[in-house]
């Protein structure tokens, strides 16, 4: 059974930092692609990071040089390192391991998510 839980979310205000972490137990990490999905308020889940198994990197334009994506893979775990937050990025993050990352994107095609974790940004 596929686990994935995320956390470190919080409500903090605009400036702040964050780091989001997803343990992915079931998984031996550096075989996947990873990625983080943050979902807003009456739009749909959208990926926002992802990074390969090989070193690629790529972040949506609206976070790009603000967060960090990175592994632990004997951790098996997953972070988001979120600064310079902004009310924008109010959302729920979920991470998503197992998808195919490129330098233009991410594409996830599984069907297991974990809870999220809830990050709020006030002005």
């Amino acid at each position: 059974q596929v686990q994935l839980v995320e956390s470190g979310g919080g409500s903090v205000q605009a400036g702040s930092s964050l780091r989001l972490s997803c343990v992915a137990p079931t998984f031996t990490l550096e075989n996947y692609d990873i990625g983080w999905f943050r979902q807003t308020p009456g739009k749909e889940r959208e990926a926002i990071s992802c990074s390969s198994r090989n070193g690629d990197t790529w972040y949506e334009d609206s976070v790009k040089g603000r967060f960090t994506i990175s592994r632990d893979n004997p951790k098996k775990t997953i972070y988001l390192q979120m600064n310079n937050l902004k009310p924008g990025d109010t959302g729920i993050y979920y991470c998503a391991p197992n998808g195919w990352c490129t330098t233009r994107g991410y594409s996830y095609g599984m069907d297991y998510w974990g809870k999220g974790t809830q990050v709020t940004v006030s002005s």
